[in-house]
């Protein structure tokens, strides 16, 4: 630990969120962590480990090293910590950058998802970069159009889809760009698959709206029976 600088230090030990705390207080005592170690931590999918890491505003650099059987494995180890320290003196840390972008988003497009549509509080929503990180890389901080406002199951279900397409390991920003989950008011695919996809969302008095077509269609058949509609209202 006395090898890295006081202020970075004090950067990571000032980490409360459980996750990246115990990744990076597992790389405090072991010098790395390798995907193996990550998974026993909970991690079934490395690059979500670095993320939330990186997200904290924490450098992290990418090697290889040989597990017990000799295999060649993915393993973590801190970057240059004057890159955290120039992430501080500019954002004071993710938590401070994060309020100033919520506040920048909502003002611009309100108070909602931008999958889901529907209004939420504000503190529900987190913020997501279109491009992932892990493709991506940073981004323009001045630019807020470079992110987006995300429910808690829009983020996961973004998390989840992204970590399983063929772009997650082509990491081909461009591709990403043109993608739903990055862009759904204008996007060509969703994850490298010629779809469009239309979410509905009810609210307020819509709701009863809602319960009365579950109710003449039941569950399984409501989803099937909104496509229906549109497809017969376009032809």
């Amino acid at each position: 630990m006395n090898k890295y600088p006081k202020a970075f230090l004090d950067k990571l030990n000032s980490v409360t969120a459980k996750r990246p705390k115990t990744v990076i207080q597992f790389i405090l005592k072991h010098g790395h962590v390798t995907t193996e170690d990550l998974k026993q931590l909970g991690y079934e999918h490395a690059p979500r480990a670095a993320r939330d890491v990186r997200e904290q505003g924490i450098p992290l650099e990418t090697f290889r090293v040989k597990d017990s059987s000799g295999r060649s494995i993915a393993a973590y180890r801190f970057g240059d910590p004057s890159k955290a320290e120039d992430n501080l003196s500019k954002t004071a840390g993710r938590t401070v950058l994060s309020s100033a972008l919520k506040k920048a988003l909502i003002d611009k497009y309100g108070s909602k998802c931008f999958i889901y549509h529907q209004p939420m509080e504000e503190r529900l929503l987190q913020i997501d970069h279109r491009v992932p990180y892990e493709i991506g890389g940073d981004q323009d901080l001045k630019n807020i159009d470079c992110y987006m406002l995300l429910s808690p199951s829009a983020n996961r279900a973004k998390s989840w889809t992204c970590e399983h397409c063929p772009n997650w390991e082509k990491k081909d920003a461009d591709f990403c760009v043109k993608c739903f989950w990055a862009y759904p008011e204008n996007y060509e695919h969703i994850a490298g698959k010629e779809q469009r996809q239309i979410i509905i969302t009810f609210t307020g008095d819509e709701i009863e709206d809602y319960n009365r077509l579950i109710e003449l269609v039941g569950h399984d058949e409501a989803e099937k029976t909104i496509k229906d509609m549109i497809d017969k209202f376009i032809k």
